[in-house]
């Protein structure tokens, strides 16, 4: 499935083997996310950057979920851009805790969206 030219998935179709890419901002991150995500906010990406090419599999897709999917799209677009092959995720994390998925606090305790 795909927004435009802008390939998308439903959290759905994620397995517990894809790496996941959270441009959340930290209070959002703080109040829960997908345990093993890789947490760089929009606001800080670019300046980031560095830190996602050191820890993105290779050759694997990058999945990048935001609260609901308006972030992720413009980091998605922008690491497509760079020639990563991103995916963003529709509906974000709020589509990620309805869905059922485990949500998490960095103390590992249960966690909420925000």
């Amino acid at each position: 499935m795909s927004m435009g030219s802008l390939p998308s998935v439903t959290v759905d179709a994620l397995s517990a083997d894809d790496f996941l890419l959270d441009v959340r901002e930290d209070d959002e991150w703080e109040a829960g996310h997908a345990e093993g995500a890789l947490h760089i906010p929009m606001s800080e990406f670019v300046a980031r950057y560095g830190e996602l090419v050191e820890k993105a599999p290779e050759g694997a897709p990058v999945y990048v979920l935001c609260r609901v999917g308006g972030r992720s799209a413009q980091v998605a677009q922008y690491l497509l851009q760079q020639g990563v092959d991103a995916v963003n995720v529709s509906g974000g994390m709020q589509a990620w805790e309805a869905a059922g998925r485990p949500v998490t606090t960095g103390e590992g305790k249960p966690g909420a969206v925000v």
